[in-house]
């Protein structure tokens, strides 16, 4: 235990203490559920530190890096994270070929003692020659890409493999003193054995080191060069420096054979002998950590089966399920590729046991997979690679749609009848109003749930009111806007608890105005979309034909791309942007922060508001504008913790609420607890689902900017 190391159990609780509570407690930490499992952990946590600065040193080569990183092991160094030149090629480092990187943290209590480190570890860093300049930098703004790099290596790497092939990581440590010619060692021995896209990063600071390398089971001569590799791997660290095979990370199944060759059969033993008092049937976890198999790890390889080119480069790492909302309910985004990987695999056999098994998977995920995905993109912001598994999921529905099916000929009918589609929608929005006045939200919301027991859309007492298109005043002036509201706008005006019952084009329009401009609408805007709506149901080409209607139109509209675009649904925007080159496209918060905050004077109100950042937003790299707009018109702008999407996805909130429900269960806490009244965001659909999951209403950011703002010019003021 003088370096890192978890290979097998841990049997440093026999010389540590004398409690049998505490042995026990110590053993089953690290024993990977041979022993037994955890099913609450309270933990401590270390002092964090207020202040911190972070550097990316380059070298010319990995020896060098590794000298340094022990002349810094006595300093106040926090950690020294190695990349080498596959790790900084994966991430597209520019800085020069052929190098190796060493990303340096220090930490402080006060700016003083913090700029005194940043002085004590140039000291040191002093004698060896880095092929950059040393920069500290102390700006989380600057700093944090550094770290995202160095989190993202793993499926970086991954995602540049060959297709079909699986990505494998293992964790070595070696003694400290040593490390420069160890680490040495163990890349020359990658680049022998022919694994040339292998790359070595990690915690150098502690002497321990991931790989990563690429390899294909498909035949005996790839099994066999995996197994030399393994080999070679076993006795350069622990026969010729003694390290550990196990760093930090689980043995498993792939170093239970050296298990015993690290340790020896007197620790061995003793090992087995604890296994066996906990587990004597060998139930736990069985042929991890203990496999007398000492070729366990050459068998039941995982196949990684092509099955689709959006997600093939896929290493399932998991990094996507942070932000995928049915993560917990259906399938996340990682289990969808994973399905997808099995049924593709099923479908290239022909026995009786794979057809049924092949059936069953495709009948569950029509749900699980299919049904409850959003669709929304999210999980591609925290994938390196920027997998989107909803890219996936609109193929599935493409494929699931052929062009002679019913539901494809529908979607082609409304697409060639869209404004005759929206009218129609307006008796019903009506009626379903009026009952709602008569009956009140509790016998209403009773009615609405029985039909959508029977497949009717889920109707909630956050449902809007029609919205009839109308003549709206123009003014002329110097400065022109197009404005194109999205279909759905154009179609649902107000909820009816709404604290503001303007529908939300006229207050558009009014703040548009209110600043001093010329509003432009395109021609036979009743028959023009994005195309979002054909998109979610995978159907591209009818979605692609309606996204060239509406760039034509707005491409006249605008004066040949002269005159700004505005959008007032950031979902809708968000597709404008993927197809569209011709025009310049805002929403609603980027126009506003961009062109109106300077013509108008912000009164800033006392009271708590919420603000949801719809994915569209998010994927624009636009959450942080519409806080920052929100707090010009709020002195208390709450942004509640952990919600992402909502879940509502275009119209499935009405289909499959409970996504919706799901998405949204840790909003009404934090409402309640806040005391907000109103909630504010960008998306009509979004909004009906958010009120109706926060309790609260919820309405386009636009309404709260008009609410508290007045025109720089008089002249331009609009009675209410």
């Amino acid at each position: 235990y003088s370096i890192k190391n978890v290979t097998g159990l841990n049997l440093l609780p026999f010389v540590i203490y004398d409690d049998p509570f505490d042995i026990i407690a110590h053993l089953m930490v690290g024993s990977e559920g041979t022993l037994a499992f955890l099913s609450e952990v309270t933990m401590k946590t270390e002092h964090d530190y207020p202040y911190s600065a972070s550097a990316m040193l380059y070298f010319s080569n990995i020896k060098d890096a590794c000298r340094a990183v022990v002349a810094m092991k006595p300093g106040p160094v926090f950690s020294a994270e190695l990349l080498d030149k596959k790790s900084l090629a994966s991430v597209n480092d520019t800085t020069g070929t052929g190098l190796t990187a060493v990303l340096t943290e220090t930490k402080a209590d006060t700016p003083e003692e913090l700029q005194a480190n940043i002085e004590e570890i140039k000291k040191i860093l002093s004698p060896f020659e880095t092929v950059t300049p040393i920069h500290f930098t102390d700006k989380p703004e600057e700093y944090s890409k550094y770290w995202a790099i160095r989190s993202g290596i793993f499926p970086s790497v991954g995602g540049t493999r060959r297709p079909g092939t699986t990505v494998l990581i293992e964790d070595v440590a070696f003694p400290l003193k040593e490390l420069p010619e160890a680490t040495a060692d163990l890349q020359e021995l990658l680049v022998t054995n022919e694994y040339h896209d292998a790359c070595i990063y990690g915690h150098a600071l502690e002497g321990n080191f991931h790989f990563i390398i690429s390899q294909s089971f498909d035949s005996p001569e790839q099994v066999a060069r995996y197994e030399k590799l393994m080999d070679e791997v076993k006795t350069l660290v622990v026969d010729k420096y003694d390290g550990s095979l196990k760093a930090e990370h689980g043995t498993g199944r792939n170093m239970a054979p050296f298990v015993k060759y690290e340790w020896g059969e007197r620790a061995y033993g003793f090992m087995k002998a604890v296994k066996e008092l906990f587990d004597p049937k060998g139930l736990l976890n069985p042929g991890v950590i203990f496999n007398e198999d000492p070729h366990c790890h050459l068998k039941h390889f995982k196949p990684m089966p092509l099955t689709n080119a959006h997600v093939d480069k896929c290493i399932e790492c998991g990094f996507c399920e942070v932000n995928c909302l049915t993560c917990g309910f259906s399938l996340s985004s990682r289990q969808r590729i994973v399905i997808q990987r099995e049924i593709s695999r099923l479908k290239k056999l022909s026995d009786t046991e794979s057809s049924e098994r092949l059936k069953t998977l495709q009948k569950q995920y029509k749900y699980l997979g299919n049904a409850t995905c959003a669709g929304d993109g999210l999980c591609s912001m925290s994938c390196p690679m920027g997998i989107n598994v909803g890219d996936l999921t609109h193929d599935i529905r493409q494929a699931n749609l052929p062009e002679k099916s019913i539901g494809y000929k529908t979607g082609d009918f409304v697409a060639n009848h869209f404004a005759e589609t929206k009218s129609a929608l307006r008796p019903v929005l009506y009626l379903a109003n009026m009952a709602h006045n008569m009956l009140g939200d509790k016998v209403m919301s009773s009615i609405g749930q029985g039909l959508h027991q029977i497949g009717v859309p889920l109707w909630t007492p956050s449902m809007p009111k029609p919205y009839y298109p109308h003549r709206i005043q123009q003014h002329e002036e110097s400065l022109k806007v197009v404005y194109f509201p999205s279909c759905i706008n154009q179609t649902m005006g107000t909820a009816k608890d709404s604290p503001d019952q303007t529908p939300l084009i006229d207050k558009t329009v009014a703040l548009l105005q209110k600043a001093g401009y010329e509003v432009i609408f395109p021609e036979n805007m009743k028959n023009l979309c994005c195309g979002t709506i054909w998109e979610s149901k995978g159907m591209m080409d009818i979605a692609d034909r309606k996204s060239a209607e509406l760039e034509a139109a707005l491409y006249k509209a605008s004066n040949g791309g002269k005159y700004p675009v505005l959008c007032d649904q950031s979902p809708c925007l968000h597709r404008m942007r993927k197809v569209m080159t011709q025009v310049k496209l805002y929403e609603p918060v980027e126009f506003i922060y961009t062109f109106l905050k300077d013509k108008l004077v912000f009164s800033p109100i006392d009271e708590p508001i919420a603000v949801h950042i719809t994915c569209s937003m998010r994927k624009m790299n636009l959450g942080n504008m519409l806080v920052d707009l929100a707090r010009l018109c709020s002195t208390k702008v709450i942004v509640p913790e952990e919600v992402g999407c909502c879940g509502f996805a275009g119209d499935r909130g009405f289909t499959y609420p409970e996504v919706n429900a799901y998405a949204l269960r840790k909003l009404k806490p934090q409402i309640e607890k806040a005391g907000v009244k109103t909630g504010y965001s960008n998306s009509r659909t979004c909004e009906i689902g958010l009120t109706t999951n926060a309790g609260i209403p919820y309405i386009s950011i636009v309404y709260l900017v008009d609410k508290c703002t007045t025109s720089k010019n008089k002249c331009h003021e609009q009675p209410a």
